[in-house]
């Protein structure tokens, strides 16, 4: 196998870096989990992953602890002189959260609205908030000193996970099979004329398309009716749009069945369905 040459990846144990690692080393390239202060003698890539998600932390505590790090590893890239590319992992909660209903299509030149988001007091308003003021922060830093950077800003993950609990985006949504997200991180790095934000979210169903997708598929799981969930309050969300992202050529391999089927197989297989 050709050797591609050393990546680094932040926050290495969580859901969508450690798949990350897997088709990384399966790539060909040395996969380094840290970065640190002391230069290194080859070029490298970084992908920045981390960030908290414990929703029950105060916005500011969230917000201050992650932009602290990420600046933290983005000086060091800077200071290594042997950092190519960082693609940074942020999330489609940075463009969703408009305040504006007449808008039905987002994109990268979207930005949520902070104020909004704080008002909706959402379990995920810290971590939706924050991941907008992050985001902004590391371009922010990319663009005054050189750095050349890539955001990828992908839907709800959901695929089989290599950890041993069930990841937070596999109980609460999908939009996003996990194998095509860590495809959409090689490929930005690999692209040499990647620029600026990449939304990347191959599947728009609402509740009631899910559902009855997943009534018909399998049978063997109480699935609740749309009767059964009819009083649950909502919010309509605009349609992400992943132009740009095919645009340069990348190409989604998979499908609502797909993610549903690996994500279940998982779960039995690990022993929690």
């Amino acid at each position: 196998m050709e050797e591609k040459g050393a990546v680094c990846v932040t926050g290495a144990t969580g859901y969508v870096a450690s798949w990350l690692i897997k088709r990384l080393l399966e790539h060909g390239y040395t996969v380094r989990a840290t970065v640190r202060s002391d230069p290194c003698k080859k070029d490298m890539s970084v992908f920045l992953l981390a960030h908290p998600v414990n929703t029950k932390e105060p916005e500011e505590i969230v917000t201050k602890t992650t932009i602290q790090g990420t600046l933290g590893i983005l000086r060091a890239c800077l200071n290594s002189k042997t950092v190519k590319r960082v693609v940074y992992t942020s999330s489609v909660a940075t463009v969703l959260n408009v305040r504006d209903r007449e808008i039905g299509v987002v994109d990268e030149n979207i930005w949520s609205d902070i104020d909004y988001v704080r008002e909706l007091k959402l379990e995920e308003s810290a971590y939706a908030a924050s991941k907008v003021l992050v985001e902004r922060t590391a371009l922010d830093f990319a663009e005054k000193n050189g750095l050349d950077l890539v955001t990828l800003l992908p839907a709800n993950v959901f695929g089989p996970f290599l950890a041993p609990q069930i990841p937070l985006t596999v109980t609460i949504a999908l939009s996003m099979i996990l194998d095509d997200v860590a495809s959409a991180h090689i490929f930005l790095l690999e692209y040499s004329n990647a620029r600026g934000r990449y939304i990347c979210s191959a599947e728009h169903k609402s509740v009631l398309e899910i559902a009855e997708f997943l009534s018909a598929t399998y049978p063997e799981y109480p699935i609740p009716t749309l009767d059964e969930v009819k009083d649950i309050k909502t919010r309509v969300l605009p349609r992400l749009s992943s132009k740009k992202l095919l645009e340069t050529g990348f190409k989604y391999k998979y499908g609502l069945r797909e993610m549903f089927d690996d994500a279940i197989q998982c779960c039995k297989t690990k022993g929690l369905l």
